[in-house]
């Protein structure tokens, strides 16, 4: 995706994904809609990249008319080029504007603006050659401190974060600032490097300028003092320095005993024609910074336009999945759901039937099977739990404390039999825990319930399981809906990744 399409994909993300908060906004009917009208117009056996961006360009035309702000923002520029100048203009100002380099319209030879100029941009040429030796290892790393605001100034990314506390949708806004922050960290990294390298560039041009300028005006006359150095410790220094401008430029630069003739006593003024030794100056930094820099700011401007073409998006494996099988004509989901101990409420239900709508496609169809009475897990009927294709669940209470001859009895039997079916693969078993009731007798904070997820987390482990913790009847809207989301992100993740 370009980064124009991939902005409209995140964003439709958020409102997927939030749909519990901003359920007035982007309702169930308005996800199946866009869904529809994408496939009407993407074959069934194209990228399901190409799918998703149809998607979320239908899904637009609902939302955007809803949330002005989103229609504002998504059509914004993806970058400030006004800022970019803003900031290349006080550059150049700033290097005019260096008027140190002397006193009493001398220019000393060892001014500390031109080396000190040349001293930095040596540090940051190091800086650049290691991170090229490292492989680029941390380019897409998020931003941080100072670097992050100049970053999110130059190219308008902190918008979506600054609507997110404007807008009356914040659950949705708040979700996409900060996965599109995340995303367009590789993008705006290359763009800030971009935009500092142009005006270090440009910080060296308005310092040569400046030197011309003044030099148009004024009669500089050159020379030198230092208290420690003796000439011919700065005849060599000089030597090395601007040898390369001095082959360039064809001015021969002059020996120890020259350079003793340019010392300037205390109280004396200098007698040497500057003009030489301007020249030196521009040519050494023109080599030195203008030219490398450029140089870095054209291969930073490529990086920048290649991610803008091709924009690094990484989305929820359950939310990618979800959207192929929905591209292929959205066949239902069936997922059985075998209690035990006893019945869930019908809130829990519905409310777990719409926690998998998201990943599992809006046409979910969640069969509540009878509940297996504690104690008699060992003669429990899988038959139905296991017939046909789709997902099988088992749903205990977090207020039980797992144990391995009933509960872990009740998995084994059940991740046994999933095993030695004959025919396609099936996923694995779902191991659901309810915690509404946990929640309601110690409390959300409770460390009681960390304490019940780890054993848990320690009896599936030992069937190669990852339990889904899902507060299902919680008084938070999307609570279930993010825990059942991320339980299939894992699951969809490699096995490596877990």
């Amino acid at each position: 995706m370009d980064e124009a399409t991939a902005r409209r994909v995140r964003a439709v993300h958020a409102f997927d994904t939030t749909s519990g908060a901003d359920g007035a906004l982007w309702t169930a009917e308005d996800r199946a809609w866009a869904s529809r009208v994408a496939r009407e117009t993407i074959a069934a056996d194209a990228p399901v990249e190409d799918f998703i961006a149809a998607r979320a360009q239908a899904a637009l035309r609902r939302l955007e008319p809803r949330d002005a702000l989103l229609a504002r923002w998504l059509h914004g520029p993806a970058s400030r080029p006004g800022m970019l100048a803003l900031l290349l203009l006080a550059s150049v100002a700033v290097g005019i504007a260096a008027h140190s380099i002397g006193d009493d319209q001398r220019i000393n030879l060892l001014a500390p603006p031109v080396w000190a100029v040349l001293a930095w941009n040596l540090v940051v040429y190091l800086a650049v050659a290691w991170h090229a030796l490292a492989g680029g290892r941390g380019s897409a790393a998020p931003l941080v401190g100072w670097r992050r605001v100049l970053a999110r100034w130059l190219t308008g990314s902190q918008r979506p974060a600054r609507e997110s506390r404007r807008g009356g949708r914040a659950a949705a806004w708040a979700a996409f600032a900060a996965a599109w922050s995340r995303d367009s960290a590789p993008l705006a990294t290359a763009r800030l490097a971009r935009a500092l390298h142009l005006a270090a560039a440009a910080l060296a041009i308005g310092l040569v300028a400046g030197l011309y300028l003044r030099g148009l005006v004024l009669d500089y006359r050159a020379g030198w003092q230092s208290t420690f150095l003796e000439p011919s410790t700065v005849a060599a220094v000089l030597d090395t320095l601007l040898a390369p401008a001095s082959v360039l430029s064809g001015i021969a630069l002059p020996d120890a005993a020259g350079i003793a003739a340019l010392r300037v006593q205390p109280g004396e003024l200098a007698k040497a024609p500057a003009a030489p030794w301007i020249h030196l100056y521009a040519i050494t930094l023109g080599l030195f910074v203008v030219l490398p820099r450029l140089l870095l700011a054209l291969a930073s401007g490529w990086r920048a336009a290649r991610l803008a073409r091709r924009f690094p998006l990484q989305l929820d494996a359950g939310y990618v999945q979800a959207l192929r099988r929905q591209q292929g004509g959205d066949v239902p989901q069936h997922v059985r759901l075998l209690p035990h101990g006893q019945a869930p409420s019908g809130a829990a239900v519905l409310a777990l039937r719409a926690a998998l709508a998201p990943v599992l496609g809006d046409k979910v169809q969640v069969e509540l099977l009878p509940a297996v009475d504690f104690g008699n897990e060992d003669e429990a009927n899988l038959d139905r739990l296991v017939a046909g294709g789709g997902w099988a669940a088992l749903l205990f209470d977090l207020t039980a404390t797992p144990e391995s001859e009933h509960h872990g009895t009740l998995i084994e039997r059940l991740v046994s039999r999933i095993a030695g079916q004959d025919g396609p693969a099936r996923p694995m078993p779902i191991v659901l825990l309810d915690e509404s009731a946990f929640v309601r007798r110690f409390g959300a904070d409770s460390p009681r319930r960390k304490e019940r997820r780890e054993a848990w987390r320690q009896m599936c482990e030992r069937f190669s399981l990852r339990p889904l913790f899902a507060e299902l009847e919680s008084a938070q809207a999307g609570n279930a809906e993010r825990a059942v989301a991320r339980w299939f992100e894992l699951e969809a993740a490699p096995a490596a990744s877990r």
